[in-house]
């Protein structure tokens, strides 16, 4: 599809993963419209990295899920949305669960609602592989039970079953994409891949949570891909797509691997202040892939190692951009 000239609305849009859709839909001559959180320092998060002649191009609104109005505004003349707007720190939601489950699940009913009154194209909706907890069996296709394992994993299916039967009851077009365990440049140290690559940098030990759990990688710019063949795929209306790669590692070999490309001595321990309570751990994540591969054309092009060096570059050359002895929650 041609993006050009095409006006979308981008929620999160200051996020990790948002920052990189709206910088892609811009290059591709995308008119975008960036909803962002509001705050007094006019901060809009991570668009403020991308190159000038990007952010020129943006119509930033300021706002907030849970406002109703400020979310209907902001879609009003946009004929495709992509949601990617929450809260997503699990430990944050053991903190918060409020405001977590509000945001989120109030949040995507705004969004919801607003979609249906402005008639727009499409929704792509943004879920998560936590929605599926701990593997009943691998790989882990759309069928698989949903399990909340955390205020915030339960805050996703919330939304998820909401957009789902938005679709159902009122024929919304409405897809939900499901990325399993996003890493690259940009995103926050709360999450593993920064947070080790971010200490092995900086400091002689590396402080982690579990070891064991086992996780499914994809690098940024393949979720990005993957968002743009949803949203262009016109059968793709009122499904659900997981993306990964297929494969999987343990946080802890994850963790020797980094080290091993940074090339430092090091020693990796285990932060009794990062462990999940032990019902809450989610212990193993791995994709199935196949209806995306086989519905949009989508694979994973970037291998884990070739995405782990890119994203080593991008920290070294940010790192003072970060808080490293300190937990991000």
């Amino acid at each position: 599809m041609n993006w050009c000239g095409r006006y979308v609305l981008v929620t999160g849009a200051g996020g990790f993963i948002g920052s990189h859709l709206t910088e892609q839909l811009v290059t591709l001559g995308a008119k975008v419209r960036a909803f962002v959180r509001y705050n007094s320092r006019n901060d809009i998060g991570l668009l403020a990295l991308l190159p000038a002649s990007i952010r020129e191009q943006l119509e930033i609104s300021f706002g907030d899920l849970r406002d109703s109005e400020a979310i209907e505004q902001a879609m009003r003349g946009v004929e495709w949305v992509f949601h990617l707007g929450s809260l997503v720190s699990i430990p944050y939601s053991y903190l918060h669960p409020y405001e977590v489950i509000e945001t989120n699940v109030l949040g995507t009913l705004n969004v919801l609602l607003a979609a249906r009154k402005c008639n727009v194209r499409k929704i792509i909706h943004t879920s998560t592989s936590e929605v599926y907890g701990t593997a009943h069996y691998v790989p882990i296709d759309e069928k698989h039970p949903l399990q909340g394992q955390s205020p915030y994993s339960a805050s996703k299916i919330g939304a998820d079953k909401i957009a789902e039967s938005f679709y159902r009851s009122y024929e919304l077009p409405v897809t939900i994409i499901r990325p399993f365990n996003t890493y690259g440049p940009r995103q926050s140290t709360r999450a593993v891949i920064p947070a080790i690559i971010c200490q092995t940098l900086s400091q002689n030990e590396v402080f982690l949570g579990a070891l064991d759990p086992e996780r499914d990688f994809t690098y940024v710019d393949d979720t990005v891909e993957g968002f743009l063949r949803i949203a262009e795929a016109s059968d793709a209306v009122g499904q659900e797509f997981n993306l990964g790669t297929g494969e999987e590692i343990t946080i802890g070999d994850l963790a020797e691997k980094i080290v091993s490309l940074i090339g430092r001595e090091v020693t990796i321990r285990t932060d009794p202040d990062r462990l999940r309570p032990d019902k809450s751990e989610v212990r193993r994540l791995l994709a199935d892939n196949r209806r995306a591969r086989d519905f949009l054309g989508w694979m994973p092009k970037v291998s884990l190692d070739e995405g782990l060096q890119r994203t080593i570059e991008w920290f070294r050359s940010h790192i003072t951009w970060y808080q490293v002895r300190e937990y991000q929650v």
